[in-house]
């Protein structure tokens, strides 16, 4: 009887300790210490093509390298950016799935009853990667103006014929455009379009008159003459396109919009993860060869922390906000 019973015990304890070891390995999984285990799936809510998807697929070897998993890029666009979002938001929060995009992430919402998802509180915030140094206002070389002065004339003398291409509403061609129309009182047609890739094509064809599109998309074909730039959105110039002058140079004083692309995943991340993905992010773009491609588009690697983040995107979408009453009460 005793030895059935000194068996139990020892079994019963043995059983113990491996349950507790399971636990705790269980514990440490899920807080990131064995994260990522498998391939990591990179959500861009917009077609291939445009600046996000570039950006991403550039750095997506050098993220694969720094975090010891493949990041697997994946769009997903519709609704100028909210499909996309929206199912990231509702994946589980075990850091398999990311969210790459830009500002439009805080700019749609203000702009489109039908988002059905919160920009804060529905994700966890790993990192603000890159930003540029503001969109770039280009048209078609027909349009009959060579800078912003002579564009808004023109707008003005014929109210509601020149064209714009907007790839979403809240996304970085339909902000500068509406502040741009609001500031100047001016009556400029929006296009829908479904993204940056078939904008470029119909302006390139002339189909449309202008487009405000990221400096690493429009270069090339400022460089090519296919397109003339008017200015670019930010606060200074750039050296890639040194003689374009900014919208604040050329008479809109507080004119100052530059598009920014973050990291998000669905809210409640473990926060060991959280710091992996953002430490992989700032090896990424710190890449030499990261830093040289950059250097000819216009971009500029950031690897905000993710505190920090959380709060500028706070603060973005206040500004958002704030711009989306601006230019919903000018005149139509």
């Amino acid at each position: 009887m005793r030895g059935d019973q000194a068996m139990t015990i020892r079994f019963t304890r043995r059983a113990a300790l491996l349950g507790a070891a399971a636990l705790a390995s269980g514990t440490a999984a899920a807080q990131g210490t064995d994260y990522p285990s498998r391939p990591i799936r990179a959500v861009v809510p917009s077609p291939p093509g445009g600046p996000p998807d570039l950006i991403i697929r550039a750095l997506a070897p050098k993220l694969s390298a720094a975090i010891g998993q493949t990041v697997v890029i994946e769009n997903r666009p519709g609704a100028g950016g909210i499909v996309g979002t929206a199912q990231v938001a509702r994946m589980p929060a075990d850091g398999y799935t990311w969210l790459f995009t830009t500002a439009s992430h805080v700019n749609t919402p203000p702009f489109n009853p039908n988002v059905n998802f919160d920009p804060i509180a529905d994700f966890t915030h790993v990192t603000l990667a890159v930003q540029n140094f503001g969109q770039a206002l280009v048209v078609h070389p027909s349009v009959q103006a060579t800078n912003l002065a002579e564009l808004i004339a023109l707008a003005k003398r014929e109210p509601g014929r020149l064209t714009y291409v907007n790839a979403g509403n809240g996304t970085a061609s339909h902000i500068p455009a509406e502040l741009m129309k609001a500031m100047t009182g001016t009556d400029i047609l929006s296009v829908p379009y479904r993204g940056v890739g078939e904008g470029v094509t119909d302006l390139l064809a002339g189909r449309i008159d202008m487009f405000f599109v990221g400096t690493n998309v429009a270069l090339e074909h400022v460089q090519a003459g296919r397109l003339r730039a008017i200015a670019l959105t930010g606060a200074r110039r750039w050296k890639g396109m040194p003689d374009v002058p900014t919208m604040q140079e050329q008479g809109l004083a507080g004119y100052d919009v530059v598009n920014w692309f973050g990291l998000w995943m669905p809210a409640g991340a473990p926060r060991p993860i959280v710091e992996k993905a953002h430490a992989a992010m700032r090896t990424a773009v710190n890449d030499p060869e990261i830093l040289a491609l950059f250097d000819t588009q216009g971009l500029q690697g950031i690897a905000m922390p993710p505190d920090q983040f959380a709060v500028f995107v706070q603060e973005q979408s206040r500004i958002a906000q704030e711009i989306g009453r601006r230019v919903n009460a000018a005149p139509r």
